[in-house]
């Protein structure tokens, strides 16, 4: 199979490899595609800790395909299911994962990408955050994640203040649903518009999916007294400093909602097919980018530099 090798920072070269068998409990998957992941970008800039070459397929885990092979022991799913999977070398035509963080996909989604780790996430994300009908939400940041959390805050009955740099993102999140959009430009401003629209309470629920200090910072600001701050960026860049004093003085609940349990991580990529195959979310818009294999330098490149128009990249197979 072919598959993708990290060969240095920046750098990737596309091997012929051994296709991988199952082991007892695993299936074997011929990928369609598979997303491409901020979380890529610091191992892809090569960091002192980052060892290359890569083992093939390595970084790519928000695959999806088609079962084609069953190891030992394997029961409810078939050669030719198609499926999300939960596995971790999916930039490569063939990865293997465990049948238990397998999840098929329905007839509604046939011919349709489906990035479950991501998707997963938000449905995850949105469930730590108990958002409830009334409150205001602010999100910082909207990439595809805040954009998907954008839609999914407005049907929970959220009245969403989306904040972001890129007027090309403040426009996706207005047709995701935003009620107010404000530009990520002037710290002190942003606080004081946010004030006014909110009666001077700020937000009943502040996500921030940046992963940048500033971002941070904000987030805490606008959160209200008792209210909930949830970090859903991912914070790769090194420790963060924390306005301990405002947070302790507002009460604020601080909710990391990062999963590590493949078990939830499967279960927000079940909620993510329901809600798609439904038609109650639609993330293909989201999807504005999309590489060739042989182009996966492009593809993590675009992710880092984020060009006008861009928020989420697919490697198609």
């Amino acid at each position: 199979m072919r598959a993708a090798i990290l060969t240095g920072p920046g750098r990737i070269r596309i091997d012929s490899v051994a296709r991988p068998e199952p082991g007892p409990g695993q299936v074997r998957i011929r990928l369609e595609g598979c997303g491409v992941c901020a979380s890529n970008l610091t191992p892809w800039a090569g960091p002192e800790w980052m060892q290359f070459p890569t083992e093939p397929g390595s970084l790519g885990h928000e695959g999806w395909g088609v079962v084609d092979a069953l190891g030992d022991g394997v029961e409810g799913l078939a050669v030719g299911d198609r499926v999300a999977a939960l596995s971790y070398k999916s930039y490569a035509e063939y990865d293997l994962a465990e049948a238990d963080a397998v999840v098929r996909l329905p007839e509604a989604l046939a011919g349709k990408p489906f990035p479950g780790e991501p998707l997963g996430c938000a449905m995850n994300i949105l469930r730590r955050s108990d958002i409830q009908p009334g409150q205001t939400v602010a999100i910082v940041g909207i990439g595809f994640l805040g954009a998907i959390l954008t839609r999914l805050a407005t049907d929970a009955g959220a009245r969403v203040i989306a904040i972001s740099r890129r007027p090309f993102s403040l426009d996706v999140a207005r047709e995701f649903g935003a009620a107010e959009t404000i530009p990520m430009e002037d710290h002190h401003a942003i606080i004081e518009q946010v004030k006014e629209l909110t009666g001077g309470m700020f937000c009943d629920r502040v996500i921030e999916a940046v992963g940048k200090q500033w971002p941070l910072d904000l987030a805490g600001e606008l959160t209200r007294e008792r209210g909930k701050l949830i970090v859903a960026g991912y914070h790769q860049d090194g420790p963060r400093q924390v306005n301990m004093w405002l947070w302790n003085w507002r009460g604020l609940d601080v909710i990391n909602a990062h999963e590590r349990d493949p078990k939830i991580y499967i279960q927000g990529i079940r909620e993510a097919v329901d809600a798609v195959a439904s038609g109650r979310l639609d993330p293909s818009p989201l999807y504005t980018h999309t590489y060739p294999l042989d182009r996966l330098d492009e593809a993590l490149d675009a992710t880092r530099d984020r060009p006008d128009g861009f928020l989420k990249a697919l490697v198609t197979l």
